[in-house]
């Protein structure tokens, strides 16, 4: 493809785009060999049709246009890929007329891109930097989870009460739900079990279903009424009323075992204090690992602080749109829909792109920083630099770093691979030239008033800041 690049106002790109006759008709026969497989012809088994066959039978341009929209997202990132951008938000694609037979198309994008960010100076940047921690209060929470995993369940013989597991057997109906009689007394698919072990107030199940079974005893039964939360995966359950009936066999209390040296043994050491030491110094490293990933963070801030940047806020409102759709794409593969998602939080999409759109800026500052801290660090990850980086994946699937990183090339995931990398690069050498400082020194400074950050009229009191001899609020 051919590319021809025109910058426009407000961080926008013109991409003038002109795919060659040669890479439109490759298409057109691809698409035709796709539509021959459901194409019936006189003389020709199915799936055997030639393409040149189907285009004569559906038409060219009724072939060429849905071709075109087969290959227009891999025609889209080619030229973005091309133009070195970093895109933001969605595309405007000007698609115009489709060409004649051996003709190119041409079509072009416009869309928001990354600004380029001018850094500060950052050899002299100050970050502050807290402690790992791992006191005993953080020791003690980590033992009682040992304690919780190591108990042992026992059966007593009294009603069930919040915190104990029953062993029960039950069987749902639905009850009818939403005003309708249609399905009232079905059997619910998968709705039967026996002999299932619950836990009463661990919230696994239905609202409803572990609060009826409080106060039970063993060969108790009960009827169950719940309903389906409108959220439910299952859209013919969702919203819809229902009846459990529930043979209680067991009552169980959870018994945690004392906290000596059985414990420490069954807990895989010798000793109390072993197994305490132990997590002490599993928890001081999860803690350092987070506490060096602040500090980078907190040092692309500060650098941030410093650079250049115009961001407009028709790019601000673009990215935050990103994130809201990435959010919701996350909540469907659990299951929860836009509008369930809006009922439970109370707001609308207006709302929450409003709410997000500091965010965005952060993120976009954060992106354009790193982009220019790369170029002017002049960071390359090279091919065997990739090979090194998939090496354990490939072990794992037991396949040659050579053959993954091929597969990801062709997925055309090895140019962000390769990103992500020289990122993470430039970010570790920044952190690595900035200056620790305590977190109290930190706050110290954001109190420390001066002119140039706070500007009132003379004989103002400014609330917080720290006085000098020199401070012309302070009046004579």
């Amino acid at each position: 493809m051919k590319t021809t690049l025109a910058e426009l106002p407000g961080s926008r790109l013109r991409v003038q785009v002109e795919v060659p006759a040669a890479e439109l008709d490759a298409s057109v026969e691809r698409k035709a060999h796709e539509l021959a497989r459901n194409l019936k012809l006189p003389g020709f088994r199915r799936g055997k049709v030639p393409p040149q066959l189907v285009v004569q039978r559906l038409g060219r341009e009724a072939v060429l246009e849905q071709a075109v929209r087969d290959a227009l997202p891999r025609w889209y990132a080619g030229a973005i890929e091309s133009a070195g951008v970093v895109p933001v938000g969605d595309p405007d694609i000007d698609l115009g007329s489709l060409p004649p037979e051996g003709g190119s198309l041409e079509f072009s994008i416009e869309i928001g891109v990354l600004p380029q960010a001018q850094l500060g100076s950052y050899d002299d940047l100050e970050v502050p930097r807290r402690e790992p921690i791992a006191d005993d209060e953080l020791v003690d929470a980590e033992v009682e989870l040992v304690r919780d995993r190591l108990a042992r369940l026992h059966t007593v013989a009294r009603p069930a009460a919040q915190g104990d597991f029953v062993v029960l057997d039950y069987r749902g109906r639905l009850a009818g739900g939403q005003g309708s009689s249609r399905g009232r007394g079905k059997a619910i698919p998968g709705g039967e079990a026996r002999d299932q072990l619950i836990e009463l107030g661990a919230g696994n199940l239905l609202p409803g279903f572990e609060e009826g079974l409080l106060g039970a005893g063993a060969g108790e039964e009960r009827t169950l009424e719940v309903t389906f939360p409108a959220d439910y995966p299952n859209r013919q359950l969702a919203g819809h009323d229902a009846q459990f009936e529930a043979t209680v066999k067991d009552v169980k209390e959870k018994q945690l075992p004392e906290v000596d040296e059985d414990f420490a043994q069954d807990a895989g050491f010798d000793s109390v204090a072993q197994l305490r030491e132990d997590i002490r110094a599993r928890l001081l490293a999860a803690d350092e690992a987070r506490v060096e990933a602040e500090f980078e963070r907190a040092a692309l801030d500060a650098l941030a602080e410093r650079a250049q940047l115009a961001l407009t806020p028709e790019l601000i409102k673009a990215r935050a749109k990103e994130m809201w759709e990435r959010m919701l794409r996350a909540l469907e593969r659990q299951g929860i829909s836009p509008q369930a998602y809006a009922q439970v939080s109370g707001r609308n999409e207006q709302d929450a792109l409003a709410e997000l759109e500091p965010d965005a800026e952060r993120a976009l500052r954060r992106e354009a920083v790193l982009t220019a801290l790369v170029a002017d660090e002049g960071i390359e990850v090279t091919d065997e630099d990739l090979l090194a980086l998939v090496a354990p994946a490939a072990e794992r699937e037991g396949v040659a770093p050579e053959q993954l990183l091929g597969e990801l090339s062709s997925a055309g995931r090895s140019d962000e691979l390769r990103e992500q990398e020289s990122a993470r690069r430039a970010l570790a050498q920044l952190a690595q030239r900035a200056r620790p400082i305590s977190v109290a020194q930190a706050h110290a400074r954001e109190k420390l008033w001066t002119p140039e950050r706070v500007a009132e009229p003379a004989g103002a009191a400014v609330p917080g800041r720290l006085w000098t001899p020199d401070d012309p609020a302070a009046g004579s």
